[in-house]
Order: C-alpha cells, then sequence, then structure tokens
C-alpha cells in the first residue's frame, strides 16, 4: 500500500529538522513526506529544499499564508495532496523510532484507526537533542533519555524496545484509544468519508473532533500507544486562547451528541451529506 506522512509545521525549522531525520531511518522506506505548513517563513522553505538534496526523502511542502492559527485548514490541504492509500499523521516536533513507519503499516488494519501517543521531553533535552542524536538513534533510546534528564516510568515504559512487552502495556493501559494528532493513522477513505478536519476548530482537541467523527462513522480505534513510538520536543504555545477552547469543546459535545459524521468545512467545502450513525 502506498503510504503518506502527513506532518504540520508552523515556524519551527530547527525542531522539523531533527524530525525529517529522524524519518530517514524508517526502516519501512516505501513512503512520502507532507509538510503541512501553516504559514512558516522562508527559512522553512529554504531548510525543506535543502534536506530534500540531503535526505533523497520524497518531500513535498504544502504551504499557505499566515493568517493566524489555520492548522486544519492545512492538513486538509495536505490530505488533498497526498497519494497515499494510508495516512500517517505526526506533528513536526516529535521525533520518530525507527520503527514508526513500520509498525504503523503493520497493525492497519480495516474500518479501523490507529491511536499512537508520544513520549514528551523537557525543553532542556529538547535543545540538547541533535542530529547526531537522532542518526544514532539516542534521541529515541531510554536509557540514554534518562542519563539526559527525562523522568517518570510511564515515559519510559512507552519507549520499549519489547514487541511483546509493548503490546501487552497497550492491551492493558487505561487511556482510551483516541486520534491523537502527534501519532495516528488510518484509510485516506476514512479521512474523506468524515470530510477531514473540521476548519473552523482552532488550538484545543481538534484532533479529538476529527476522531469522534470517525468512531461515529463506525472506524474502530486501535491503541498502539506503545507500539509506534515518537519523542515530542517541547515549545511554546502562543497561540493557545480561553474563548478558542471553550468554542471547541461546545463543537466536540455537539459531534458526541448528535453522532455527527461529515464536517461541511472540511476538505470538500459546502457540501451537505446525511447524518451517518455507525451501526
Amino acid at each position: 500500500m502506498l503510504v503518506s506522512v502527513i506532518l504540520n509545521t508552523y515556524n519551527s525549522p530547527a525542531w522539523l529538522e531533527k524530525v525529517i531525520w529522524g524519518y530517514v531511518l524508517q526502516s519501512h522506506r516505501d513512503f512520502e513526506l507532507i509538510i503541512a505548513d501553516d504559514g512558516s517563513t522562508a527559512e522553512t522553505t529554504l531548510l525543506l529544499r535543502r534536506l530534500e538534496t540531503q535526505t533523497k526523502l520524497p518531500i513535498h511542502h504544502v504551504w499557505h499564508a499566515d493568517h493566524g492559527f489555520r492548522k486544519c485548514t492545512i492538513l486538509n490541504k495536505a490530505i488533498e495532496a497526498s497519494s497515499g492509500d494510508y495516512l500517517i499523521f505526526s506533528d513536526g516536533d516529535c521525533i520518530p523510532r525507527w520503527d514508526f513507519v513500520s509498525q504503523h503499516v503493520m497493525l492497519a488494519e480495516p474500518r479501523h484507526l490507529l491511536s499512537g501517543g508520544c513520549v514528551r521531553l523537557p525543553m532542556d533535552l529538547s535543545r540538547r537533542i541533535g542530529v547526531d542524536d537522532v542518526l544514532n538513534r539516542r534521541a529515541t533510546n531510554p536509557r540514554w533519555l534518562k542519563a539526559h534528564g527525562l523522568r517518570g516510568k510511564k515515559c519510559l515504559l512507552r519507549l520499549t524496545r519489547e514487541p511483546l512487552l509493548a503490546r501487552l502495556m497497550d492491551a492493558v493501559t487505561t487511556t482510551r484509544a483516541t486520534w491523537n494528532g502527534c501519532n495516528a493513522s488510518t484509510w485516506k477513505e476514512h479521512i474523506l468519508e468524515v470530510n477531514g478536519f473540521d476548519e473552523r476548530m482552532q488550538y484545543g482537541g481538534l484532533d479529538r473532533e476529527l476522531g469522534q467523527r470517525l468512531v461515529n462513522a463506525g472506524i474502530r480505534p486501535k491503541q498502539v500507544r506503545h507500539r509506534t513510538v515518537c519523542v515530542h520536543l517541547d515549545h511554546a504555545r502562543p497561540y493557545v486562547r480561553e474563548d478558542a477552547l471553550r468554542i471547541n469543546l461546545s463543537m466536540r459535545r455537539e459531534t458526541r451528541r448528535k453522532k455527527l459524521v461529515w464536517t461541511p468545512y472540511g476538505v470538500r467545502k459546502g457540501y451537505s451529506l446525511p447524518i451517518r450513525r455507525a451501526a
């Protein structure tokens, strides 16, 4: 199957470079990399041109002008631009382990979505990681991360390299399987079935709203947070607004209560389809 990896970014070229080198290491090589760029400056464009030459990865830069936080809009444009049958979503600040793509591909099932997670790093450790640490696999090595400041048993367990233990941890975790924008995947046809992201959504739960519509459409979530591993570099969040969070929460409640599947504010604008509920 053809695979597209979609990474969202905004004016974070130093973090994005580390992440892209992480995709150079992937054991599953048959994928395209789509950068969904929410209006970054020319510095990101120049970085991607350089990395496409250096890494030999097929990198497609999908960009629009900076008119505030429009993550959902640029993600929908990236979905339209993708050529893959299967879409893996992550962020431009999440370094994937070498088996990240292969695990998503191996665990994919019809009428399912994969719910991954991430290990969040503190800022000092995020800054410390360099390209060499990515290429030598130290950036996703639990022992190295612990030695350089990562704390917490749960975080370290999530980075386990033992397949049986990872599967067991996914089976017993109490964390609900949801659509997490930093680590989630499903078939492109399922994303189009619900018309992608709702472009009215600002920061705060926009990924969960899409996930709820997928579930309403009968797409079953599968917990894989210990088997699809990435580490999340820390960063500031100046785009967080309390009023937007309240509006987003209200929209998510409506999606859940009315069992909405389709949004007319998605990939295909202005189309209205009958509400379809899961059997």
